[in-house]
């Protein structure tokens, strides 16, 4: 008799997430992206769109929901309904930093999410200018050490993966370095190629794999911790400075609460999309590796991250407000 009320116990508990996963979804998926159309990001969630729905089928949404810093998608995300019909496509930028140096972005990337599936990763390129003596990291070190006043970096605005990825590695070096900002990747690629400013670090772009073959630019490294298919031969910063690292990411999520069985089956089928050769290749040409995770470790990733940023972060008193 107990053997009995046990299996029937059991089965009366699993009936609830059996049908949670029969019937996700019923009806169309919105898909929010918290920066304009036409970015990295938005390109591979347009990419993934038809995939997922075909997999899924219902009909996936992009909607572009730029502002604040990717605060303003992100709040969206974390009030709507917890059932896998609102997903965020964010990078950890926006998951780990933004609530750090935006005191009033108005989510936890930690507790407001459920993580779904881990889609790309990308590699920040440390690039300076073709003139400067320095060919590696090692000795752009020591070329920065000799010099009578800090150098100068860009990045792409306060707060931005470039300035937090920029301060970390002269943190982690020991370095003296002034902060320049300027508005998007392209300004800063023109700032470090005209010798306005002496290094920047930001994930890779056309333009810039064209000055680096050129030799206007100096590949030194790439953040990641193995070697990158996107810079073949390059050396990782940390064969230089151990323990550095800073790979900029890209992930799925959903609101917290979600069902595990909903965010279980959106992992299986975003994980195989990724998984075909053509993803695989329209993904490199954007300078992203598709890469895939369970949701356990994309949690992970995103605690690491905000450990990994808050000393940064305090140190250096960053904050945009």
């Amino acid at each position: 008799m107990k053997k009995l009320l046990a299996l029937l116990l059991a089965a009366a508990c699993a009936a609830p997430a059996t049908g949670w996963a029969q019937a996700y979804p019923s009806k169309m998926i919105r898909l929010v992206v918290p920066y304009p159309a036409g970015g990295t990001t938005d390109i591979m969630a347009r990419v993934l769109q038809e995939p997922l729905q075909k997999a899924l089928g219902q009909t996936v949404l992009v909607e572009n929901k730029p502002g604040a810093a990717g605060a303003l998608g992100a709040r969206e995300v974390a009030r709507a309904p917890a059932d896998g019909h609102t997903l965020f496509f964010v990078n950890n930028g926006i998951l780990s930093v933004t609530p750090q140096v935006v005191k009033s972005a108005g989510f936890d990337g930690v507790k407001d999410f459920a993580p779904v599936a881990l889609v790309s990763t990308a590699p920040m390129f440390v690039v300076v200018n073709g003139s400067v003596p320095a060919t590696d990291v090692r000795s752009y070190v020591e070329y920065v050490k000799k010099q009578p006043q800090p150098v100068a970096y860009a990045s792409a605005g306060i707060g931005s993966f470039g300035h937090l990825t920029s301060e970390l590695f002269a943190r982690t070096a020991g370095l003296k370095m002034t902060h320049i900002p300027y508005k998007g990747q392209a300004a800063t690629t023109n700032a470090v190629v005209s010798g306005e400013v002496g290094l920047l670090v930001t994930t890779a772009s056309a333009a810039m794999n064209e000055f680096i073959a050129s030799g206007r630019l100096h590949l030194l490294g790439v953040t990641s911790p193995e070697p990158s298919p996107l810079a073949p031969g390059v050396p990782t910063v940390g064969a230089t400075l151990p323990g550095f690292t800073a790979e900029s990411w890209f992930a799925i999520l959903a609101p917290a609460g979600t069902p595990p069985q909903v965010v279980a089956r959106l992992n299986a089928v975003i994980n195989e999309t990724l998984g075909h050769e053509d993803i695989q290749r329209r993904f490199l040409g954007f300078g992203v590796v598709a890469t895939t995770a369970t949701p356990r470790r994309l949690a992970d990733m995103v605690a690491e991250d905000v450990a990994r940023w808050a000393p940064v972060i305090r140190e250096r008193a960053i904050s945009t407000e």
